[in-house]
């Protein structure tokens, strides 16, 4: 498949539509499963911030939650401690860095989406203040999820929206679907670190629907049709997807449930227009992405 090349003004206007600046706020909830349905309750606004926070990310383990948020005019990395109930700035450039996430098994350093000089390319950082460097040059990148410690599937800008897998270890990508959704999420996998498959979210039959697909032979399956007007969904590591949608979360379980069920807040907070959801690798934390 052929990637067109985009022009500067078109890739202002793509930018603007993949980090849309909405004011929103993240909220760390506690997640408990019942035998029946989960349950959201403890929030804690780790944002706290005017302006736009989005797009959160735990740490591999568990202990902190990585998001982009604005400050001066601009959106940096920042970093929630759980335990220590404490936040701090982790970039401080002259551009703006989105869509944080843990380098898949490398604890000092973390990945982001950096818009410099009409491009979003994908970025490696590290903890200690090195030089940042660029992963996949000439590849303009709106969203993105760690399959292993060697590979990653990108959201990748064009015409069409396209999913596409990045081999470091032999140096290659490679298209394997397209008009796709930005959720791009691992599904976990029983005693195995390492997923065996992806979710996507297609748009290519009129109403959006959740697959999965083996990232190595391209290998899809669908799963159900996606909550209505919901771009974002999370796994839970028992297998079980959730949707956000107003002030509500549902929950899905491929093989097991028939259709979309709503979950228990216990929270009396003007949730409203939830939208990204992330679940901690062990279960027990979810973070979810409000207007303010």
């Amino acid at each position: 498949m052929h990637l067109k090349i985009i022009p500067s003004f078109l890739m202002f206007f793509f930018s603007a539509t993949i980090f849309a600046q909405v004011a929103t706020e993240i909220y760390l909830f506690d997640l408990k499963k019942t035998d029946s349905t989960y349950v959201l309750s403890n929030p804690i606004n780790i944002s706290d911030n005017e302006g736009y926070d989005n797009q959160p990310s735990f740490t591999e383990d568990g202990l902190a939650v990585l998001f982009a948020s604005t400050r001066k005019g601009q959106t940096d990395i920042a970093r929630y401690d759980i335990v220590e109930n404490y936040r701090n700035w982790i970039t401080n450039t002259e551009v703006s860095e989105y869509s944080p996430a843990p380098y898949y098994g490398k604890k000092k350093n973390f990945t982001c989406v950096r818009f410099e000089n009409d491009e979003q390319l994908l970025y490696k950082y590290s903890y200690r203040g090195k030089k940042p460097e660029v992963l996949i040059p000439n590849l303009n990148i709106g969203y993105y999820v760690w399959f292993d410690k060697n590979i990653v599937i990108t959201f990748v800008l064009g015409d069409t929206e396209t999913l596409q897998v990045s081999n470091f270890k032999y140096k290659i990508k490679y298209p394997i679907e397209e008009n796709i959704g930005r959720s791009l999420n691992r599904i976990p996998t029983p005693f195995s670190k390492d997923p065996s498959k992806i979710s996507y979210i297609s748009k290519s039959h009129g109403t959006p629907e959740i697959y999965e697909i083996d990232p190595l032979s391209s290998e899809s399956k669908y799963l159900v049709d996606a909550i209505e007007g919901s771009e974002d969904l999370a796994w839970t590591p028992e297998g079980t997807i959730l949707m956000g949608k107003d002030d509500k979360i549902y929950k899905f379980k491929p093989g097991k449930d028939k259709d979309w069920k709503s979950i228990w807040i216990e929270s009396d907070l003007p949730l409203k227009n939830i939208t990204r959801l992330t679940v901690s690798p062990n279960g027990d934390k979810i973070t979810i992405v409000v207007n303010e």
